[in-house]
């Protein structure tokens, strides 16, 4: 079985060497998503909350061109860069996982170019 590239024009491009996401039989695995609008290449300018908010739908972006959604969710990891911004993320992790939640790790970590979130996820594919 040889890995599938997940590829969508609406998704920010990369910001190295990797693929958004990797489809294996009924397995997706998804890279970190940042807060990066793919309209703009630029990070929302509204503070933390509307980087976090556009990293979620960015990462919804990836799910829905792999033929998943967020109900298919399974572990989530959250990198954050400052403890504070955590209260935050968990109320838009909340409206954004609505109901039975996946897995998750929130890592405090420093991220490229100023970014504040980066959010990477595994989740089935399929019936």
């Amino acid at each position: 079985m040889k890995p599938q590239v997940i590829r969508s024009e609406q998704m920010p491009a990369a910001l190295g060497p990797y693929s958004h996401a990797m489809r294996m039989g009924d397995v997706l695995y998804v890279s970190g998503q940042t807060g990066i609008d793919a309209a703009t290449g630029a990070v929302p300018e509204d503070g933390f909350e509307a980087e976090a908010r556009q990293a979620f739908a960015n990462l919804r972006q990836v799910l829905e061109a792999a033929g998943s959604s967020p109900a298919a969710v399974a572990k989530v990891t959250v990198w954050l860069t400052d403890t504070a911004n955590f209260p935050a993320m968990n109320s838009i992790f909340g409206e954004f996982f609505v109901s039975d939640p996946p897995a998750r790790s929130a890592p405090i970590v420093a991220l490229p170019r100023g970014l504040r979130i980066s959010i990477e996820a595994i989740a089935g594919v399929g019936d």
